[in-house]
């Protein structure tokens, strides 16, 4: 791990090791906050009367998509 932040560092994008670990934890936080988000508008879109075969086979055909 230490090896990870130090590489980063060196690359130059960040000034030392606290400013990496800061986008790290900045970043978790978004998307914490955006799964969060997710649950809230899946919570509040109701049943599906969709069977979870139907819904798995849409969701790869998305991901294959594009």
């Amino acid at each position: 791990m230490g090896e990870r932040v130090k590489a980063q560092v060196d690359s130059g994008k960040y000034a030392n090791a606290s400013d990496y670990v800061r986008y790290l934890m900045r970043r978790d936080q978004e998307k914490l906050g955006l799964l969060r988000q997710a649950l809230v508008e899946g919570e509040k879109s109701g049943t599906s009367s969709r069977q979870v075969k139907e819904i798995m086979e849409e969701a790869k055909s998305r991901l294959r998509d594009g």
